[in-house]
Order: C-alpha cells, then sequence, then structure tokens
C-alpha cells in the first residue's frame, strides 16, 4: 500500500479539482446539470481513483485504477476544450487547465511504468 497523500500526483491532481471547481463557477447558469457537472465529475474522478488504487493490496491493482484516473484525466481534457469551443472559457485559462492536466497524465504514465517496473 502507498500513503497516497506523499504521492505529488495526487497532489497535483487535487489542486487541478480546486481551479476547476473555480473556474466553472464562470459557466452559465444553465450548464449546471450539463458540463459542470460532467467536468466536476471527471475532475474529482482523478484523485480519487489514484487514492483508492494506493489503497488496495497489489500493484497490479493500483496500477488499474491509475488507468482508471488517466481516462477520467483525458475525459477532462476533452469537456475543457468543448469549454473553449462554447467560449465559457477564454484562451489563457484553457492553456493553465490543459498543461496541468498533460503534466498529470504524464505523470501517471510515468508512475504506472515505474511500478510495473518493480
Amino acid at each position: 500500500m502507498h500513503n497516497f497523500k506523499e504521492l505529488i500526483i495526487w497532489q497535483k491532481a487535487r489542486e487541478l479539482v480546486k481551479e476547476i471547481y473555480i473556474v466553472v463557477n464562470l459557466f452559465p447558469d444553465d450548464e449546471k446539470f450539463g458540463l459542470i457537472s460532467q467536468i466536476k465529475r471527471a475532475s474529482v474522478s482523478i484523485p480519487a481513483n489514484i487514492a483508492e488504487g494506493a489503497g488496495r493490496n497489489s500493484d497490479k491493482d493500483f496500477t488499474r485504477f491509475l488507468s482508471i484516473a488517466n481516462g477520467s484525466s483525458y475525459e477532462l481534457e476533452t469537456l475543457i476544450i468543448l469549454s473553449l469551443d462554447l467560449k465559457y472559457l477564454n484562451k489563457s485559462e484553457f492553456e493553465i487547465i490543459i498543461d496541468r492536466i498533460k503534466e498529470i497524465q504524464k505523470m501517471i504514465y510515468s508512475f504506472k511504468n515505474k511500478i510495473n517496473k518493480s
């Protein structure tokens, strides 16, 4: 088992969630049960799956949950792209969020490889 709170990848994913919640507050109210809800769920899923995987008894289980977290990061990336397309985000906000998502995706990939090699 890993202590998820010590994992930099979990800490960065948690920070991303906070940023996402701040940004979506600026979206139109009619997106509350649509895009906003989906974006929040996808963002929360990333650190939640990292934590759940860290609590499992095997590295195989952990890498499976890291894969789920990574899938959620790609879902979130798509939703953020759509938000830009719909002009709910400006280019600057978009780039900051996308850079953070891509950093987490790279970290998940590297971490999975590290676990699989041990």
